[in-house]
């Protein structure tokens, strides 16, 4: 395979290997957001995409799909243990969560961290043209960067962070702490979800490696003199075109009335989509919406909650946890308040296809994102885009990075009961033309800014550093 000019590093593939029935093997594009953004810019570039299949113990040569040039990595059972599950998933998740769940700190865990980041690092070295481009995504390679310069000093190399960073007091525990920085710093640009994250980033950098830090520089010390490292905020986004053609489509109208006609047509459907995971605020949002129904403020015969809970880390012992707890809760409230025409609850623990989400959007009256942490949360961004109507209301969690671009939501503090009690009812009040109001001005946000104009933004910072090398 030759080498690319762009070249993609991801901890997964931008494709699924489905086997059907007669054994014949089938990549299907993957539907991530981060595959929308870059497709385009792979194709106009001739790049490549470095990533893992997806499968323990699968070793694969470099292949196309798609017109796509993928570079398969592979993984060892062990190595998805504790690269992955472990280190990726138990020790920096939570960490950079804000200790959402206590993190799990092993040597093991770190070694395994670091020979795959290596693996990682060496086949888009090996991938890259001369002087080329390789963007470096997500928590799971943090270590690439620097090891990618250090065996390629002639790429431009950038880095973009798509979970939270966190404060110096928590990110501080990390035993390797210093080797992350030193790894991350290896890029010439770091993007962050917020401008929060990157201000904590910079403040770790100062703190631990006694750089100097001005604005959004950092001088990183090389053998000859320095090197500027761009670390700030490109919020990230989505493809919001499928969005706009699904819902145009009466089919998808058809089967939002008819989720509506399932429900006993309740005068309003409260929906919360996310992976189940502790830092979605799932729990939070049962309770409020639990303690609502007690109350008498809301009324079974008049709001259902649909609660989409996709499965995620099932090895994971605080996800079984979780599950376990939350389908307790479910269980609660649908015992005390059910009646035979009506559910307090529709919980859903399975994923969906596209068209049926958008449905699901459609039908939802109020949209609640209640995460207690959360680098961007696309599945508000996606509602809104869903929203061609103008209608419907968006409660918002404000340590999402998404409450820093969509104003006109209803912010809350999610660890807050009693405020986002509140916050669900001014939702389910709100008027029709308060909810155009707000609604326009979120769509018109999310329509401008989508995924194009981030990866646009990101590859902008991208070649002002190519160029002042060149």
């Amino acid at each position: 395979m030759t080498a690319a000019e762009f070249v993609v590093v991801a901890n997964r593939l931008p494709v699924d290997r489905v086997v059907s029935h007669d054994g014949e093997e089938i990549w299907r594009t993957s539907p991530g957001g981060l595959v929308a953004a870059l497709e385009p810019v792979m194709r106009s570039v001739d790049g490549a995409w470095v990533g893992w299949a997806g499968q323990a113990d699968l070793e694969l040569e470099p292949f196309v799909a798609n017109d796509l040039k993928l570079i398969p990595i592979a993984l060892s059972e062990q190595e998805v243990a504790e690269y992955y599950e472990g280190f990726a998933n138990d020790t920096i998740w939570p960490l950079y969560h804000d200790v959402i769940a206590p993190p799990q700190y092993h040597r093991e865990w770190w070694d395994s961290y670091v020979t795959v980041n290596r693996r990682f690092a060496e086949a888009a070295a090996d991938a890259v043209a001369p002087k080329g481009t390789v963007w470096v995504h997500d928590y799971q390679l943090q270590l690439v960067p620097e090891m990618v310069r250090a065996l390629r000093p002639d790429v431009t190399i950038g880095y973009f962070h798509h979970i939270p960073f966190p404060a110096h007091g928590l990110y501080a525990q990390l035993p390797w702490r210093d080797q992350v920085l030193r790894g991350l710093l290896g890029a010439d640009v770091i993007g962050f979800q917020r401008a929060q994250d990157a201000t904590y980033f910079l403040a770790a950098v100062r703190r631990r490696l006694q750089y100097g830090v001005k604005g959004s520089m950092v001088d990183v010390p090389a053998e000859t003199g320095s090197r500027p490292v761009l670390a700030k905020a490109f919020p990230i986004s989505i493809d919001t075109s499928p969005y706009l053609e699904l819902v145009a489509k009466p089919e998808v109208r058809a089967r939002a009335a008819e989720i509506r006609q399932s429900l006993g047509n309740p005068k309003r459907i409260l929906l919360g989509v996310d992976r189940l995971d502790y830092t979605k605020g799932i729990r939070h949002r049962i309770k409020a919406y639990g303690e609502l129904l007690a109350e008498g403020r809301l009324q079974v015969e008049d709001v259902t909650l649909i609660q989409v809970a996709s499965p995620s880390r099932e090895r994971v012992d605080a996800y079984v946890h979780l599950r376990d707890e939350i389908e307790l809760s479910v269980s609660r409230i649908n015992g005390d308040t059910d009646t035979m025409g009506h559910t307090a609850i529709r919980y859903l623990h399975q994923g969906f296809p596209r068209e049926e989400m958008v449905a699901l959007y459609l039908a939802a009256d109020v949209m609640l994102v209640t995460a207690l942490r959360d680098g961007m949360n696309l599945v508000a961004k996606e509602y809104i885009a869903s929203r061609a109507d103008n209608r419907g209301a968006l409660v918002l969690s404000e340590f999402t990075g998404a409450a820093d671009e969509l104003r006109q939501a209803i912010r809350v503090n999610p660890h807050d009961i009693e405020g986002l009690k509140d916050a669900i009812m001014t939702a389910v009040e709100m008027d029709p033309a308060e909810q155009s109001r707000r609604m326009r001005s979120l769509r018109k946000r999310v329509l401008e800014h989508d995924v194009r104009a981030w990866s646009a933004s990101f590859l902008d910072a991208l070649a002002a550093v190519r160029s002042r090398h060149a």
